[in-house]
This record gives C-alpha cells, structure tokens and sequence, in this order.
C-alpha cells in the first residue's frame, strides 16, 4: 500500500536523499520545479527508501513519475495501478528505464504500451562548453558573447540575491506583455508560470536556489536561476531576457555557466516544448545528453 500526502517544503530533506543520488537528470525531478509547480498538478509524493512516486491529477485521472535509479519492480507496478484504479499511466521514464520495464512486463504478461514524447526531452550540456564557448561548434556562440562585450564593456554579472526580486519582477512582466500567450487546451500558462516564480521566491533560501543576473546602467536586463537535480547536474529553471538588446540570452547562459559551483559537470536546460526556435536554438549549443522521455500504460 503507497501512502501518499501533498508535496511540501518540509519533504526536501527527505525527498532529495533519494533524488540527488538516483543519477536520474531528468529536470521534473528537481524539487524547486515540485514545489512552485504543486498548484498546478496537485503534485503529492510518497517516499520510499530507494524511490520517490509521485502522482499527479491530469484531465481529472492519476498520472505517476518514479524517481529511482532501477526500473520499478512487479510489486511496486502492481500496487501503483492499485492506486490509479484504472489504466496505469507512467510519465517520464527515460528510454533505459522504458526498455527494461517493458521487458520485465513481457515476462510477466503484463499489456504495456511505450510513447515517446519528443516535446518534453531534456537537452543537458557540459557546463565547461557553455562557460568556456571553446571550439568550432561553439564559434557562434562565442561571437556573440565577444559581440556583447564590445558592444557593452561596462555590463555586470551579479549573483542574484532576494533584494533584486522586484528588477526580477520588472523585468518578467515586461517579458510577459510582450509574449502575451495563452495556452487554449491548459489555460494562461504565462500567468502560472509567474505564480511559480513566485513561489520559489517565496521560498528560495530554502529550497537551496542559485541565480544570477546581468546589470546595464544600473538597470537588470537579464536574470536566471536554477537548482540542483542530482549531485552533478544542475537544472536551470528560468532564463528571462530584454529581448531589444542582442547578446543577452548567450551572454546570461555564459556567464551562469561560468559562476556556478565546478561540482556541476552538466547543466540541464530542460524541454524545447515543441517550438520549433527553442529547438533549433537548444540544438545549436550542441548538447551532450538529449535525455529522451516516454509516457508508459499499463492495463491490468
């Protein structure tokens, strides 16, 4: 029997005892997004020794992650499509852990069905390539950082820190007049999504949040921030930018890169969502994982 509660602040301690060290990057993992995403999903978990389960409420039914180093055991399959009662809905799993559930499934005839969901995979680069920009597949990258530069020899990088949260907030709502979408199938996205930045400012000192930010004149014109998935790899959550001045995107993502702790030997800069310019902008910082993703079924 899986018991489970609502996700909150207080399951860090114990939920990334788990996390960190299950060597699984894949950025709905990392607890900040949990936590200023739970009013969204209605996120709950249930903690085991050597995994996490979490459920989620889509479309009115049950839909499960395992944040676990192996592939779910038989017991714990069956006692998950117990508490969905009905067609048991795995989200998430990478194509190593697809592989093996639906080969230990085939022995036990179990019915499963596999369905890559291209949209949501992870693109994860080595941290020193976006720091140091170095080689011929990043030449571009790193003209624009030199362009920014020369066009801008007196910007700032600084750590972001709660005293800059308005500029933060100044900033993102300018990004988000400016976007002006709405999601007619999920509703406002933009607007949740500036719920959730509220919510990991609410909360940033203890959710363990890293940040940094890009000054001109004494004005922010670019922040970002992130926090741990595993013990290796650090998740960047947010990325906002003054779109009219050139350079800023490639020059926040270098220098993040390039302050963040050398414990971080990836970086993952989470899903392309299916646009077609966050893919081939993605794409073109060349990454070193493409951490696939696949929606499994079950039917009892």
């Amino acid at each position: 029997m899986l018991n489970f509660h609502t996700l909150t602040l207080a399951d860090r301690e114990a939920y990334q005892a788990v996390s960190l060290r299950s060597g699984r990057r894949n950025c709905n993992f990392t607890f900040a997004n949990l936590i200023g995403w739970q009013f969204w999903f209605q996120t709950e978990v249930c903690i085991l020794p050597d995994a996490v389960v979490l459920r989620f409420h889509l479309d009115g039914a049950p839909a499960y992650m395992l944040c676990m180093a192996g592939t779910p055991s038989c017991e714990l399959l069956q006692a998950l499509c117990e508490d969905s009662g009905h067609r048991l809905t795995l989200l998430g799993l990478e194509d190593d852990a697809a592989l093996q559930l639906q080969q230990n499934a085939c022995r036990e005839g179990i019915d499963i069905s596999v369905e890559p969901r291209r949209n949501q995979y992870d693109y994860i680069y080595l941290r020193a390539d976006l720091a140091d920009l170095a080689g011929g597949k990043l030449k571009a990258k790193r003209n624009h950082v030199n362009h920014f530069r020369a066009e801008h020899p007196d910007f700032e990088y600084r750590p972001l820190a709660p005293d800059m949260f308005d500029h933060c907030r100044r900033l993102e709502a300018l990004w988000r007049e400016e976007r002006g979408e709405v999601n007619p199938e999920y509703g406002d996205t933009i607007a949740a999504e500036q719920r959730v930045v509220e919510n990991v400012f609410a909360h940033w000192d203890d959710l363990g949040m890293l940040g940094g930010s890009i000054w001109l004149g004494g004005s922010m014109v670019a922040f970002t921030y992130g926090a741990p998935v595993t013990h290796d790899t650090f998740d960047v959550c947010v990325e906002k930018a003054d779109r009219h001045i050139d350079g800023l995107f490639s020059i926040i993502n270098q220098q993040f890169a390039a302050h963040l702790p050398e414990q971080y030997i990836y970086m993952n800069r989470e899903e392309d969502m299916g646009l077609e310019g966050l893919r081939k902008a993605k794409l073109s910082y060349h990454p070193e994982i493409l951490l696939s993703y696949n929606a499994v079924k079950i039917n009892t």
